[in-house]
């Protein structure tokens, strides 16, 4: 059964941005890049809230075209394009770049890709991720935790109503000094 992975750049705090929605404290340098898309390669579809998919949207699918960019740059502005990213919300109209979108019934939505063959699935952005966790459809956590602390901005982990128990699967640091963490549920049976 496919996995649903919920992965973003976190602050040592817990924040995925700051409180104006700054996210100019992260640091993904090339090897932290590389090692990002290499991981792309066990997912074939991007689960997109509103917010994470008009920032992707914003940026990715002109980054290749730029003469300046560096390779790791092309190489996941590609990947993005390419792969198919399901984007839920009610208040957008249409979304494009190899997009679908989604307005209700996100449980039976994200069950149904689960129980098809493919690849795993990657959940980006803090609010529908959030809908997720209340849902129980995240299988595993990988957080990128930077060397700065920022009191306050978008939480990485909601308020949640139930305990959800993981299991430390795999760590790395990079010379950046981020450290990456990845975690599964631990009832998943793996």
């Amino acid at each position: 059964m496919r996995k649903v992975i919920y992965s973003m750049m976190v602050s040592l705090d817990g924040f995925i941005e700051g409180p104006n929605h700054e996210i100019d404290w992260i640091i993904i340098d090339e090897e932290l890049h590389k090692f990002a898309n290499d991981q792309q390669s066990a997912i074939d579809t991007y689960l997109h809230g509103r917010r994470m998919y008009e920032i992707m949207v914003a940026y990715w699918p002109t980054a290749d075209t730029d003469p300046l960019a560096p390779g790791y740059i092309i190489e996941f502005a590609r990947i993005w394009q390419n792969m198919p990213k399901i984007v839920f919300s009610k208040t957008l109209a249409k979304v494009e770049w190899n997009s679908r979108l989604v307005r209700d019934n996100i449980a039976a939505e994200i069950t149904r890709l689960k129980a098809q063959p493919g690849k795993d699935l990657a959940v980006g952005g803090a609010s529908i991720a959030s809908t997720f966790m209340q849902l129980g459809l995240i299988d595993e956590y990988r957080l990128f935790v930077q060397p700065v602390i920022l009191g306050s901005g978008t939480p990485f982990f909601p308020a949640l109503d139930n305990t959800i128990n993981l299991r430390l699967v795999e760590t790395r640091t990079f010379s950046s000094g981020v450290v990456y963490l990845r975690y599964r549920r631990a009832d998943d049976g793996q």
